[in-house]
């Protein structure tokens, strides 16, 4: 500990506040500045206190950090055999001490000049910005208010968040809560029982000029000027110029003109519906598309064939979202239909992999199958898989997580991206997870390769696959696509002969049929022996799928492992040897392939005769 941390009144509170500071930085966590502001009030402390419940205080002091550091002077009481401190209020002398408050200062700060109240103008594509432009649609002169259901069919446009579902189903509140905020304000006058009809005020229209200010034609927030003291790159800086002209103000009709236009031509882009396919494509069957093979087969022995191409413009990009992707039992269709009112029409479906993917679907609906393939889509390189905190913690007990992981890698794509929903949880809970989740996360991006995206709520979510569709259509349609014949693929030969071409073909691409790939990526369709025994072994908890392909290393097949156990022999001896058996084999491995003493034991009570 620092000197300076010595000579604090309370140097084993703040030595514990420091080691939480630490493991947060360290963790790159929204803690950081938390712990921060604790440690710096607690440092500048002049009194010593007896308890940590008096820290609570003192600024940057909750209930929570004052709890945690109760847990830790009890642990440190009893592991040094000393009474614990009994609770006790503070005395109004320290308390003034802690926060200045003594007789003895000099003399009285000169008051604070009142500051300027800034105009309003509500944050861009907010609840209240999003109601504020709906309203300008009825223009001034209007004598009759919208209704609320008028209101957020017109506003929804401007607005990210909703205003009729909450942003997750554990809040209450939606983007209607701001209409509370404008009337306070006096911006939007609510008139009518019991049906209410609003408009804007005269304050309310001026807010919507100062809007129109700051915003674009198409609705998009205009951007900031260079100032003199940053010129454009690639310009020399004057050493005096002239200002711009002041516009002349907007004319009042042109407020709702314009805005309305903009609301007009967004609705119109918002008509596809959501096609919903609860069967596979064309009624057909996905289990014998590919066959099982016989091995492995080695790089040298992989099937030479000619791609199928598909040129550019002969197909078009599409989402497919799986049909269990709903953001509550209650409101299954809401992900759906913010996405169609992004302008992304998703098709509906029960994926065998992944929340979402995204497919090439042919114009020439039998173009595929005159050249040696099946069906009229081929799956992009792209996989995403939605996890909500709870969800994910959840995954971890049950096993899920590491299954899901497992068929992934077995589905062939390179690209797979992890959304995790960072919605309210009970701190608790999380507390006791915590360290679990970020360990997840961070095997996920760097043992797996795959990409993390965190998220705020479920709309955050729908945003970021809108805006995924329209890069991959950008990426994808103005390109040819090879596609591999479903002909020359088994189930043993797909994973290596992906391998193969992302080596040998980087720049390339190579894709299969929508059909091969549900049949391979199947929980049960075209499973091998080592598929199964693979599964097997991380249904024991604490087995992942390292140390599972480790122990397939050594036995290839169950028979093998049930084998080796029996070997071992009975009686006492022979239960220890049971014990100790894939330890003996992997208790020298390195990092997360090492199998140590205890789980050792657990695996030998599932397959030996422990």
């Amino acid at each position: 500990m620092p000197d300076d941390d010595e000579s604090c009144a309370n140097p084993l509170l703040l030595g514990w506040v420091k080691e939480m500071l630490d493991l947060a930085r360290e963790r790159n966590t929204k803690a950081i500045t938390t712990y921060k502001h604790a440690y710096t009030s607690l440092k500048a402390c002049p009194i010593t206190l007896s308890h940590p419940s008096q820290l609570q205080q003192l600024k940057g002091f909750g209930q929570t950090l004052t709890s945690r550091l109760t847990e830790k002077m009890k642990k440190h009481c009893e592991e040094n055999g000393l009474p614990m401190p009994k609770r006790k209020r503070m005395s109004p002398a320290a308390h003034a001490a802690i926060n200045n408050d003594s007789d003895d200062v000099p003399e009285e700060r000169p008051a604070k000049k009142p500051r300027k109240a800034k105009p309003y103008v509500p944050a861009f594509r907010s609840g209240a910005y999003g109601l504020v432009i709906g309203l300008t649609s009825l223009g001034e002169d209007a004598s009759v208010g919208m209704t609320k259901n008028q209101l957020i069919e017109a506003s929804q446009p401007h607005c990210d968040a909703s205003y009729t579902a909450p942003p997750d189903p554990s809040s209450f509140y939606t983007a209607w809560k701001s209409m509370n905020t404008l009337v306070d304000k006096d911006l939007v006058r609510e008139r009518g029982r019991p049906s209410k009809r609003y408009m804007l005020t005269d304050e309310g229209w001026e807010v919507a000029r100062r809007i129109l200010q700051t915003t674009t034609s198409d609705g998009q927030p205009r951007p900031n000027p260079p100032t003199r003291a940053d010129p454009p790159l690639g310009t020399d800086s004057p050493a005096r110029a002239d200002p711009p002209a002041r516009a002349d103000p907007p004319q009042r009709l042109e407020v709702p003109q314009r805005i309305t236009e903009s609301t007009s031509s967004r609705l119109a882009a918002r008509s596809p519906s959501v096609e919903i396919e609860e069967q596979p494509p064309q009624g057909s069957s996905y289990a014998n598309v590919v066959a099982n093979g016989d091995s492995t087969p080695s790089a040298s022995a992989l099937p030479n064939f000619r791609p199928i191409r598909l040129a550019p413009g002969t197909f078009t990009v599409h989402l497919v979202l799986d049909t269990r992707e709903i953001r509550a039992r209650t409101d299954r269709d809401y992900i759906q239909e913010e996405l169609v009112k992004r302008g992304v029409k998703p098709i509906i479906r029960s994926l065998e992999v992944g929340d979402a993917l995204w497919i090439a679907k042919c114009h020439d609906a039998n173009f595929l199958s005159r050249l040696g393939a099946e069906g009229d889509e081929v799956v992009l390189d792209y996989l995403v898989e939605r996890k909500r905190l709870d969800d994910l913690i959840s995954s971890f007990k049950d096993g899920r997580y590491h299954e899901q992981k497992f068929r992934q890698k077995r589905s062939g794509i390179n690209k797979v991206i992890y959304v995790v929903e960072e919605m309210a949880m009970d701190p608790n809970s999380f507390d006791r997870y915590e360290e679990a989740v970020q360990t997840a996360i961070a095997s996920t991006q760097v043992v797996n390769g795959y990409f993390m995206k965190k998220t705020q709520k479920v709309d955050d979510s729908i945003r970021y696959l809108a805006r995924m569709t329209m890069l991959l259509k950008k990426q994808y349609e103005g390109r040819s696509l090879f596609v591999i014949p479903t002909e020359i693929l088994t189930a043993q030969n797909y994973l290596p002969l992906l391998e193969h071409l992302r080596e040998k073909e980087p720049m390339t691409g190579h894709y299969v049929t929508y059909p091969a790939f549900a049949s391979m990526a199947s929980k049960s369709d075209a499973m091998t022996l080592r598929d199964v025994f693979l599964k097997m072994l991380m249904c024991t908890k604490q087995v992942t799928g390292e140390k599972a392909l480790e122990i397939q290393k050594r036995w290839k097949t169950p028979h093998e492992f049930v084998k080796a156990f029996e070997e071992c022999g009975s009686g006492e001896e022979g239960k220890k040897k049971q014990r100790e058996l894939v330890f003996s084999q992997m208790g020298n491995l390195f990092g997360r392939k090492k199998i140590a003493k205890t789980l050792s034991h657990k695996i030998a009570e599932v397959w030996g005769d422990v």
